[in-house]
């Protein structure tokens, strides 16, 4: 089986690792419960509180799984100080084709961490493929899904 690293910051590592935790220490421990329950209220053919506890067993079983793999092929991203676009990069962008001077602060990170609404963009992004390794004062053509554009590198840290 191949190695997939999966390209994550500190603060989302710790993030995934808080979730496994809560789930792994209470979620877990209380579908156990739930499980136990509802066996003790006799037929399980036809009991939903039983239905529903053995579903959320394998969500909970399931997510666990999917964070234990992530963490597994988890590769904590290190800010470069080169000046230049790169993982974990804070990048600030101009659009050029705007006629309002529109500018736009991102971070590169990688795709499980990915949070548009939160300006977190995947470095699998046609914008962060475009602007990987450009630095301050560089002009990069953007491909994307609706057409071309272009964007200016105007900070990077």
């Amino acid at each position: 089986m191949s190695e997939n690293k999966v390209y994550l910051t500190n603060e989302g590592f710790l993030e995934i690792e808080e979730e496994l935790n809560e789930l792994k220490n209470v979620r877990r421990p209380a579908v156990i419960k739930a499980l136990k329950e509802a066996r003790a209220l006799g037929d399980l053919s036809e009991n939903a509180d039983y239905d529903a506890a053995r579903n959320e067993q394998a969500q909970v079983e399931g997510r666990i799984q999917e964070l234990e793999k992530i963490m597994e092929n988890a590769h904590i991203i290190e800010k470069n100080s080169n000046g230049k676009v790169g993982l974990g990069s804070v990048v600030v962008v101009k659009y050029l084709d705007d006629d309002d001077d529109e500018t736009e602060e991102y971070q590169i990170v990688g795709s499980k961490e990915a949070d548009p609404s939160s300006n977190k963009i995947s470095n699998e992004s046609p914008l962060a493929i475009a602007i990987m390794n450009a630095k301050v004062g560089d002009v990069k053509a953007v491909e994307s899904p609706n057409g071309q554009y272009d964007v200016k590198i105007v900070e990077v840290r």
